[in-house]
Parts: structure tokens; C-alpha cells; sequence
């Protein structure tokens, strides 16, 4: 499976993930994050259910604290 993160490609050996698995694959479990798949934005609570597909583009932000 291939899908577009933040700008690059990634690579993966699974036919299919979910956005939670896919955070975990990247690192990103724990940090305060959004993410946007193919111009949506997945809830936070959808991201055990939302399934990423071959091809997918995926934009994952994190927040950032200050004034």
C-alpha cells in the first residue's frame, strides 16, 4: 500500500490500515494531533474505524502550545 503523508510517500505491507494503526506505524500515538485524509478531516473518535486506502493522501498536524 501506498499513501501520501504530509507531503511524502509512504510505504506500507498491509492491503489496509486504520488511521489509529496508521499513527502507530508513524509514531505519532499520544501526541495531540488532527488528521485529514483526502481533504477531510477524521474525527478523533473515527480514527479505530477509518480505514485508509492504497493511494490515499493524508495530512497529520500537530498542535502546538503557546501564545
Amino acid at each position: 500500500m501506498q499513501i501520501m503523508v504530509n507531503g511524502a510517500v509512504k510505504h506500507f505491507d498491509v492491503g489496509q490500515l486504520t488511521v489509529a494503526q496508521l499513527l502507530s506505524e508513524l509514531r505519532f500515538t499520544g501526541k495531540r494531533i488532527a488528521v485529514e485524509c483526502n481533504g477531510e478531516i477524521v474525527p478523533k473518535s473515527q480514527y479505530a474505524q477509518a480505514m485508509v486506502q492504497d493511494g490515499d493522501t493524508l495530512e497529520v498536524v500537530g498542535a502546538v502550545g503557546g501564545g
